[in-house]
């Protein structure tokens, strides 16, 4: 920094203010700033700014090693709006997230030094895990969390699987089957809770629900179980790729979508547009998702009020060709 204060002919306090953003500099001091640094190939050294401010401008995430299309695309949330705000991302990528890994895991952020800790947290273990985190650790649980003592920003699983539902009865459905997502994720809970309700609301008969494990196979196995009912006219599907699986088994045996059956999917996966028929699907915004959970986080980290809360990100029904009206001839 003396280096550049000298070429740019500047104080060392000058050059400081530029590299941290302060906007008491004038602007031709601030071009000559950044042109001595750029020919003198001067970086600024984040762990002695670290030592001066007691912030490391590095937040941590722990997630899971999964593929899973919410997560991963909620991880890519999180590290662009890190990205725009001007922290840096460390991920702890955990095989399971039971209590034990989660609590390593925010311990070994911290003694990284990061400034605040997300938690990708869709299954009940990992959320439940969260209420034995340090107090003092800022924190936030993305995706999903428990109902109390940690701050949560999640989509609003339950009102998306009452539209997807309310979609199917408005076309003259009777009832909507439903293939669920595995019991011990959240949000596979609170999806299965807003077709339930929404059928209790509008009188319909609710059919016992068929459990997959969000595989396109598992989707297909249940769909062939379905196929075989011709009393099925509307399926909700707890994700898109199991719903893939179901318009497959279909196809096999003849049902035609959305003529004869219709599927809703959850999330809109990129591919959901090019599926034969396209998919009609509820839209979850991740981008937004990660935004509020980075801001709602650096909130906490600046006012240091841990009950702070973030309203539910709104999700979208996408109508696309496989749902159509019911005719009563089928």
């Amino acid at each position: 920094m003396t280096d550049v204060a000298r070429l740019a002919g500047v104080s060392h306090q000058t050059v400081s203010r530029v590299i941290n953003g302060s906007p008491h500099v004038r602007p031709q001091t601030r071009e000559r700033v950044l042109k001595a640094m750029l020919e003198l190939g001067y970086r600024p050294n984040s762990v002695a700014r670290a030592l001066v401010t007691g912030r490391s401008n590095t937040l941590g995430v722990v997630s899971f090693d999964t593929t899973l299309y919410g997560p991963a695309s909620t991880l890519f949330g999180i590290e662009r709006a890190a990205h725009e705000a001007g922290y840096f991302i460390i991920v702890a990528s955990l095989r399971a997230l039971d209590r034990s890994s989660v609590a390593d895991a925010v311990e070994r952020l911290r003694r990284h030094g990061v400034d605040g800790i997300l938690v990708i947290a869709p299954q009940v273990e990992a959320a439940d895990a969260l209420l034995h985190a340090p107090g003092d650790a800022p924190l936030v649980a993305v995706e999903a969390g428990p109902d109390r003592g940690v701050p949560v920003v999640a989509v609003d699983q339950i009102g998306g699987a009452a539209s997807a539902t309310r979609h199917l009865l408005d076309l003259g459905h009777g009832t909507v089957w439903h293939i669920a997502g595995p019991p011990d994720f959240l949000e596979a809970r609170q999806r299965l809770e807003g077709w339930r309700t929404t059928l209790e609301t509008a009188g319909a008969e609710a059919p016992r629900p068929l459990t997959g494990d969000w595989s396109p196979r598992a989707g297909y196995d249940l769909g062939r179980r379905l196929s075989r009912n011709h009393d099925v006219t509307a399926v909700f599907v707890a994700n898109d790729q199991m719903a893939l699986g179901v318009l497959r088994a279909m196809h096999e045996s003849g049902r035609r979508i959305p003529d004869d059956l219709s599927i809703v999917g959850f999330d809109d996966i990129p591919e959901a547009r090019y599926f034969l028929p396209p998919l009609t699907t509820v839209r979850q915004d991740f981008d937004e998702l990660g935004s509020r959970s980075v801001h709602l986080l650096l909130r906490i980290m600046s006012d240091g009020d841990r009950l702070l809360s973030s309203p539910h990100v709104e999700p979208e029904l996408i109508v696309r060709a496989s749902t159509s009206v019911m005719h009563r001839a089928r």
